[in-house]
């Protein structure tokens, strides 16, 4: 005799058990799920720091996030937001640089505005002072200040203008050199120019470092960089100085964003960042080597989006994925139709749904690596031109240029194409979770909000990624040209005559077989971009660029799954754990055949480096089978990023799996069923129970008064 179960809810019957289901799987995996983590974060070494980090945040009574957080004002967002960052600055004061950049991109994921006011200081504007000004500069206004540590001085980075966002050299802010007094005159010459989306200008900031036109005897020199204060150490604006907040956003209300208006501020000339561009007292101009050298602060940040964009997609899948395990839905062609008692289908098990959502998790997967490896790029690149310029070695700083140049390319590229994802990945998994999905509770609303502010900002994705493309377009160019070969990440165009011409039809994949062969895919995908590069080119000789924005933007996306998947190949290949590598490479077949081919198919047929058999077979074969594969260790590859309840903050998506009983209990929390009226009760009471029309009327329109006053 069976006797009903009784958990956090009475229950009179043994209602669904969707725990019992994930930890069946759970106990089903083949391999250990901490030996990936430690892969997905690089070293052992730095998976274990992450764990810690998030435990000690868990922890911490004022960082520690719940579902309330999703019933929180705007005002209540800001508040809490700078109790929080205020709690922060005490950890930055003993991490190392390396503990605390992770600790911020682990905040990224359970509270991002947190994580983005604090990065505006720490990231934006710091970064900017680093990239632009001398060693001196930096020591003043970053160390010497403690801007470094949150204290004395907030900064704010003033690019962006109401009328020019990603065009930053078209910014119309003015910088004029008064010889007389050596001194800059920061102006905002109409609406226009008003700095606008300025992230602490609203509340935070003492200083910005103002992007402005460099006016020099009258002559515009093009936008340069100075560190202009806006509020004393009262707190109170400089004269000249006029703020705003811009109000309420589409998310991340916790940031203070505002606009900003210079009204002839006077600051002196060696406010003025001068590492690369120079400015005498004598008004005497030195220009830089290459004008993208003033905009390297944004390549920090744009490290910090690919790695946000994995621990994003790493998140929602997680719950879309846990989800999917724990609940069923009609009866499927895998239960028996005659069998009365036989239990709905798993969502996870309907092919739709694996197809739908394991294109995410495996994007999560690659995207780890191309992070690490962005980042570590990066470091480097701009420990060589700084070590070139403090020598003032040129022939090292044009070395040093080239590969900024490339880095610009990987940099771009990268951005737009996993924050692009990682947007879709959300709403994506949202609707894989049904109703459900739509609860703020479950945090796809608050993430999808909070996520797509990157696909503009920093440079809007179609913008960016046209002008990474164009360089693409310049290097095909000049190979055919000049014969110049390229260096750096793009170099696979060196191979330019072997793939056009006589070679256009050379087909790559010509079935099912070459499309899991990694390495193969790759190597498509470099005859891709040489073709449709070849191709484009042809139109930009023709007529201009902008003739071309749709392919660009194509190149741009394709380039960025090459970086992508060469770099997880690669990371695979070095691993040294065996046992995990068969999980990893079909990850990486997922990713190469959903993510890439069975997007770009058009491009891949039209330019003959897939056959229409590799494309049939795609979609009958190769994806069905992989999914099959990956299948049955969807449990671990979740288990693996290593997010705690916390971290994922979805009541359907916690750990134990049991989605009902939390999601539930949850609800009742949050709204306690005691409070069955609400403030606005009276408005319905009022309606509900109002008179007849004929008495609000006083019965002076009834038949029976007709009658009288006819009389």
């Amino acid at each position: 005799m069976s006797y009903p179960i009784t958990t956090k809810t009475v229950s009179l019957s043994k209602g669904p058990d969707p725990r019992s289901l994930i930890q069946k799987e759970r106990d089903a995996q083949k391999f250990n799920p901490q030996a990936m983590q430690y892969f997905l974060e690089g070293s052992k070494q730095r998976g274990e720091l992450i764990k810690s980090l998030i435990q000690q945040m868990e922890r911490d009574p004022i960082l520690f996030t719940d579902g309330s957080y999703y019933d929180l004002t705007k005002e209540q967002q800001r508040a809490l937001t700078v109790v929080k960052i205020n709690r922060v600055s005490r950890y930055l004061e003993n991490d190392s640089i390396d503990v605390f950049t992770q600790r911020l991109s682990l905040i990224g994921v359970f509270d991002p505005q947190v994580c983005t006011r604090m990065m505006v200081n720490l990231g934006l504007f710091l970064n900017s002072i680093k990239g632009n000004g001398t060693d001196e500069q930096f020591k003043y206004w970053a160390i010497d200040k403690k801007t470094h540590q949150l204290n004395g001085m907030y900064g704010c980075f003033g690019m962006t203008e109401l009328a020019h966002g990603s065009n930053v050299a078209g910014i119309e802010t003015t910088a004029t050199f008064d010889k007389a007094s050596d001194e800059f005159i920061i102006n905002t010459p109409h609406i226009g120019a008003t700095k606008w989306w300025i992230g602490g200008a609203a509340h935070s900031s003492t200083h910005t470092v103002c992007y402005a036109r460099l006016i020099v005897d009258g002559e515009d020199y093009g936008v340069k960089t100075f560190v202009v204060p806006l509020r004393d150490s009262n707190h109170d604006l400089m004269p000249g100085v006029t703020v705003g907040d811009i109000g309420a956003k589409m998310g991340r209300d916790g940031i203070d964003n505002g606009w900003i208006q210079f009204s002839s501020v006077r600051i002196p000339r060696f406010f003025m960042l001068q590492k690369f561009c120079k400015v005498s007292r004598e008004g005497e101009v030195v220009l830089p080597p290459l004008e993208q050298l003033s905009y390297s602060a944004l390549l920090g940040g744009r490290v910090m989006m690919v790695l946000d964009s994995y621990r994003m997609l790493a998140r929602v899948s997680t719950i879309a994925l846990r989800y999917a395990i724990g609940r069923r839905q009609f009866k499927g062609d895998n239960v028996d139709p005659d069998d009365e008692e036989a239990l709905e289908t798993q969502l996870l098990d309907y092919p739709l749904h694996q197809k739908r959502l394991f294109p995410y998790l495996a994007a999560a997967y690659v995207f780890s690596a191309g992070a690490l490896k962005v980042e570590k790029s990066i470091e480097e690149t701009l420990s060589v031109l700084d070590k070139a310029v403090q020598s003032n070695d040129q022939a090292a700083i044009f070395k040093s240029i080239d590969g900024m140049k490339s880095l610009f390319i990987d940099s771009g590229s990268l951005k737009s194409t996993s924050t692009w994802l990682a947007a879709e990945g959300i709403d994506q998994c949202r609707q894989a979770c049904g109703g459900h999905g739509y609860s703020a509770y479950n945090g796809f609303g608050k993430a999808y909000n909070d996520w797509v502010v990157q696909c503009t900002w920093e440079g809007d994705n179609n913008v960016l990624a046209m002008n990474i493309s164009k360089s693409l377009i310049k290097h095909v160019l000049t190979i055919e040209d000049k014969g110049k070969s390229v260096k750096g990440s793009s170099d696979f165009l060196n191979q330019l005559k072997e793939y056009t011409g006589s070679g256009a039809s050379k087909v790559i994949l010509d079935n099912g077989n070459d499309i899991t062969d990694l390495k193969k895919f790759i190597k498509s995908l470099e005859v891709a971009i040489i073709r449709l590069s070849h191709e484009t080119a042809k139109t930009v000789r023709k007529h201009n660029f902008d003739f071309v924005g749709a392919e660009l933007v194509t190149l741009s996306k394709l380039n960025a799954h090459h970086y992508l998947l060469s770099e997880y190949v690669r990371r695979i290949e070095a691993h040294d754990d065996e046992s995990l590598k068969p999980y990893l490479y079909d990850l990486g077949r997922v990713y190469a055949a959903t993510v890439v081919l069975d997007k770009f198919a058009g491009v891949f047929l039209a330019f003959n480096v897939a056959s229409t058999k590799a494309i049939t077979d795609l979609a009958k074969v190769v994806i069905p089978n992989l999914c099959k594969q990956v299948r049955p260790n969807v449990v671990g590859l979740t288990d693996s990023f290593q997010m705690s309840d916390m971290m994922v903050n979805a009541a359907i998506g916690r750990y134990d799996g049991d989605i009902y009983e939390n999601y539930f209990d949850l609800v009742k929390t949050l709204n306690p069923p005691a409070k069955h009226k609400a403030p606005y009760s009276g408005a319905l009471e009022d309606m509900l129970n109002r008179p007849s029309l004929d008495e609000r009327e006083r019965f002076e329109k009834t038949l029976e008064t007709g009658e009288i006053l006819s009389k």
